[in-house]
């Protein structure tokens, strides 16, 4: 037998042999066994980052620990405000005065990825914006994220905001460690507001084997994010992938990884929570890629990606069509709480046009 074969026979050799296949990647990439807390592979994860929309996952962590020690419950009543209502999409477009529950506010935060909603679900649970964004920053620098600053909860694009593939993963594994109560906020298919069906944003749930989260970001500056975790015969993988060319780009990136993986069972490796940067250089620079990202060039080269009927092209063969509509789960407006539209302009005109009476004079 052939050392080249026998190499074949090896799961570890087969690893090995995939990824000298694979084409090298600039962007940050980590990979870990959620239960051994071992790192498989990790390329520039201790870049400083943008997370985008992956900083709804401090966002969850933290109410997490607020429904657990029942500073808030999940019926607890969540009020838009007009600094909520006002947020950039992706959000729900609520009106500002509507009202949710905290348990269907944190199924639009994550599954539809609402910027509103996570804006919501902060002032209620942090009583401001500031008051809870300085929670998420205690709770990073508790769980060693050394390369993570937060200013707003959403992700939305803001100078002092950063973290890295690194961080990110530890963050995703303590979630997935400490809170398995609420795991299943993170693999829900579809949400309904009673209006309107919302697919998760996340890709794999329902189309690769085993997918149960977490969550995926994009701005112009981070370009297009995601984590994922998969779960197959009681063992879970956890992928980052960050700063990729597109949402199919970075869908087939994940599911690559995930199933290269599950491929060569277990394996040893530097622990997540030990894990060095290989240099110092540029680790204090939070890397901006919004020239590559939002260019004319690269709109339309993300736009050449997508089928005739406009959805995206994947070519992971380890990602599948679904094999029926995604299970969708109410999530929306308390029934009765929505504030009333504004009067039309006709309304408003017919309003301040009327005639104010004279006063009589006395007879």
């Amino acid at each position: 037998m052939s050392l080249l074969s026998s190499c074949f026979r090896s799961a570890i050799c087969f690893a090995a042999a995939l990824s000298v296949a694979a084409p090298a990647l600039a962007n940050p990439v980590l990979v870990v066994d959620v239960n051994t807390m071992t790192v498989l592979e990790h390329r520039e994860s201790f870049k400083k980052w943008y997370p985008a929309s992956l900083t709804k996952l401090m966002t969850a962590y933290v109410t997490f620990q607020a429904l657990r020690s029942g500073r808030v419950k999940p019926d607890t009543v969540v009020t838009l405000s007009q600094l909520a209502a006002s947020q950039s999409p992706s959000k729900m477009f609520f009106k500002p005065g509507s009202k949710v529950t905290m348990d269907d506010a944190l199924k639009m935060t994550l599954v539809k990825s609402a910027n509103d909603m996570a804006m919501a679900v902060a002032e209620t649970v942090g009583g401001s914006q500031a008051n809870f964004v300085a929670e998420m920053n205690a709770q990073a620098q508790r769980l060693g994220m050394t390369s993570t600053h937060f200013v707003n909860p959403n992700g939305l694009p803001a100078q002092g905001q950063y973290s890295s593939a690194r961080d990110l993963a530890v963050l995703a594994v303590a979630i997935r460690r400490e809170f398995p109560e609420y795991a299943n906020y993170f693999k829900i298919e579809a949400i309904d507001t009673g209006k309107k069906i919302y697919p998760n944003v996340n890709m794999l749930i329902g189309r690769f084997d085993g997918a149960d989260g977490m969550k995926t970001g994009y701005i112009c500056a981070s370009g297009f994010n995601q984590i994922t975790s998969a779960t197959r015969n009681g063992r879970t993988l956890l992928s980052v992938v960050l700063g990729a060319d597109s949402l199919a780009e970075r869908a087939d990136i994940s599911a690559n990884l995930l199933e290269k993986y599950f491929a060569t069972g277990q394996l040893r490796g530097e622990r997540l929570d030990g894990l060095k940067p290989d240099t110092v250089d540029g680790l204090n620079d939070v890397n901006d890629v919004s020239a590559q990202m939002c260019s004319t060039e690269a709109r339309k080269a993300r736009s050449e990606t997508r089928d005739e009927n406009g959805r995206m092209r994947l070519t992971s063969p380890y990602i599948h069509e679904l094999t029926a509509p995604p299970n969708a789960v109410f999530a929306g407006i308390i029934p009765g709480t929505e504030p009333p539209d504004p009067p039309k302009a006709a309304d408003q005109s017919a309003l301040t046009n009327v005639p104010v009476p004279a006063p009589r004079p006395d007879l």
